[in-house]
């Protein structure tokens, strides 16, 4: 989900756009089987809302039982498993065997978002689930953050980790990752399911005529509007660490917020522990979130070769359902199930989730172990 660090205002536009089609049921969410070609409408990968950043668990006014008849990941704060990737630390977790399903978390959250999902897909998959570099129990490295950073993870995790062909799954920043993945490395990915994607469609009407910086510019009025950026930047960080604010900013996307306890609050508070968080946080919010539109979803659709599947929350504040109807009339080879839920249909209707994603995955033809060198 991007339930993450508190963004600014400028964060909360979306990344992609929904999708149309047939209809079938399941309860409560209609299930559409691929028809059309679209496109999707654009709008910014910035979200407002919460960013990870430092502090306690909450108080025990929140629910801290998993929801009835659900089997849930035990919270672990040590972590499960860790990969070196480009010598920074990468945290993933792995059960079950099977063909192998990739989970990959949306901005700000980890690995444990997906615990409701892991425990009942591991029953008859291979699942890992993967945090991104920069959030969850992964390194908060300090680089230049941009989405193609996050592709070649994946890509790199399949061929170290994975070793086989699988199935990508991303919620928001975790489904345009598992896009541009998918892309990047077509032998290996059979097929794609994104929850309420980040992604935005590219505007034909903009052109790149950006002028060169003046002396002024780059000697005065850039170091002054970086000062001033972190100045700003800090104080939204310092109040995205109060657990208050996690959960304000949960319940308002989640549409029932039940599932808004203590195992995930702590799962995004915890990991901005980490000395580096406030620097990472700053990166993203500058260098990458505002910066979005040279990475579009049609440009990414247009090379996708395998089956996708949308997952919706059609509830969702940030990323309405017209996201995924444009998706799914640009993309023909799209299956498309909506819910009565908000920005994680994964964790606020896991079960509804969990059946749509295995009926749709008995679909998927797996290809060939691919042994990656």
């Amino acid at each position: 989900m991007s339930c993450s660090f508190a963004a600014s205002p400028l964060a909360r536009r979306e990344f992609l756009n929904p999708v149309c089609g047939s209809s079938r049921f399941i309860s409560p969410g209609r299930i559409y089987q691929p028809r059309s070609k679209c496109e999707i409408s654009r709008r910014t990968f910035v979200f407002r809302g919460i960013v990870a950043s430092g502090a306690s668990v909450i108080g025990s006014s929140l629910i801290t039982e998993p929801s009835p008849g659900m089997e849930r990941l035990p919270f672990k704060p040590e972590g499960y498993n860790f990969w070196t990737w480009r010598g920074h630390k990468i945290h993933y977790v792995v059960q079950g065997e099977g063909s192998p399903v990739v989970l990959i978390h949306g901005f700000g959250a980890s690995a444990f978002h997906w615990r409701y999902n892991i425990p009942e897909l591991a029953k008859r998959y291979k699942v890992y689930a993967v945090d991104l570099l920069g959030f969850g129990w992964s390194e908060k490295a300090i680089i230049e953050y941009d989405a193609m950073v996050w592709k070649d993870q994946i890509v790199d995790f399949l061929k170290e980790i994975v070793k086989e062909p699988a199935v990508l799954v991303g919620n928001s920043l975790g489904g345009f990752a598992a896009l541009v993945a998918a892309v990047g490395l077509p032998d290996q990915v059979t097929g794609v399911a994104l929850l309420n994607s980040a992604g935005q469609f590219g505007d034909g009407r903009k052109g790149s005529n950006q002028s060169e910086e003046s002396t002024l510019q780059k000697v005065f009025l850039k170091p002054l509007k970086e000062i001033f950026q972190r100045i700003v930047l800090g104080f939204l960080f310092w109040q995205a660490k109060q657990p208050a604010r996690i959960v304000s900013v949960l319940k308002s996307v989640y549409i029932n917020s039940s599932n808004v306890d203590d195992y995930l609050v702590e799962s995004i508070t915890r990991p901005a522990a980490d000395p580096n968080a406030a620097e990472v946080y700053y990166r993203l919010m500058t260098r990458f979130m505002l910066n979005q539109s040279k990475y579009t979803l049609d440009s990414v659709l247009s090379k996708l070769s395998c089956p996708l599947l949308l997952l919706w929350g059609d509830l969702d504040p940030w990323v309405g359902s017209a996201k995924a109807t444009r998706i799914k009339e640009f993309y023909p080879n799209t299956t498309l199930v909506n819910f009565q839920a908000g920005h994680c249909p994964h964790d606020e209707v896991p079960e509804l989730v969990n059946k749509a994603l295995m009926d749709w995955l008995s679909t998927v033809k797996p290809q060939a172990s691919l042994q990656v060198l």
